[in-house]
């Protein structure tokens, strides 16, 4: 449980794990907080989305979505990797989350399949960050931008002094039926083209928190040394004579 970010610690701890971002217009005063009459915070987790959409910035920083006013998230993650601050205040974009799952994430351990019985309001409590992406299974997410959604997370565990334990996807919250993040990822580290997983973006932010923030993943392979090869004829016969001799002068 702790005090969510400020914009400044936003900013530094961003910086630090080397996400590239921009700063939508009004982002530090943005939020929900004042129209619910609900502060954000304190915070447990951070809930990873993908948009179902292009070209969502407007949607996410001030248009919204049916019945749902924004902002819709604390940072838009678009294709190229540039990630936009959002908010950091209240944001529409966790709804409600089974709560047994947030507890789970609380204390960082495996999370359970959703108890629908039992809700809390997901907005209260946790970051959320949306990925461009149509979300058809199709879409790719590019390199940079898996890149930046790594750091992105890492950053927030870093901060709060959080494993990836702490880190969650929509689908694994909701008692509403989603399915998001989803779909293929064009490569990360020497890693080339695989399908996005919860399970493997907590294992490359788990990874990444071994490391100083400044790190970055390799992006080759280290060579195999070359195996040995085998004595050639030549060199077993001189070989041979070299024990034969030593034998002989016993």
């Amino acid at each position: 449980m702790s005090d969510p970010m400020t914009p400044a610690q936003w900013r530094a701890a961003l910086k630090a794990e080397g996400v590239k971002f921009t700063e939508f217009a009004n982002w530090t005063t943005s939020g929900r907080d004042s129209a619910t009459g609900k502060p954000f915070g304190p915070v447990h987790g951070v809930l990873n989305h993908h948009t179902a959409g292009s070209d969502s910035l407007k949607a996410v920083t001030t248009g919204g979505a049916p019945n749902l006013p924004a902002p819709l998230c604390h940072t838009f993650l678009p294709k190229s990797g540039v990630a936009v601050l959002v908010s950091c205040h209240r944001a529409n974009h966790a709804g409600l989350a089974a709560k047994n799952v947030v507890d789970a994430l609380t204390a960082e351990k495996k999370l359970p399949k959703q108890d629908k019985s039992s809700t809390v309001d997901g907005n209260d409590q946790l970051y959320g960050i949306e990925t461009e992406n149509l979300g058809n299974g199709r879409d790719v997410y590019t390199r940079a931008q898996y890149d930046a959604w790594v750091r992105w997370n890492a950053a927030i565990c870093r901060h709060h002094g959080w494993g990836a334990g702490s880190i969650a996807g929509h689908l694994e919250t909701s008692v509403e039926g989603k399915i998001d993040p989803a779909g293929p990822v064009e490569g990360y580290g020497t890693r080339g083209k695989f399908t996005f997983t919860m399970n493997q973006l907590r294992a490359d932010v788990d990874e990444r928190l071994k490391h100083p923030a400044s790190w970055s993943p390799p992006t080759t392979s280290t060579p195999k040394p070359p195996a040995p090869k085998p004595p050639t004829t030549e060199e077993r016969l001189t070989a041979l004579e070299k024990r034969v001799t030593a034998l002989e002068k016993k």
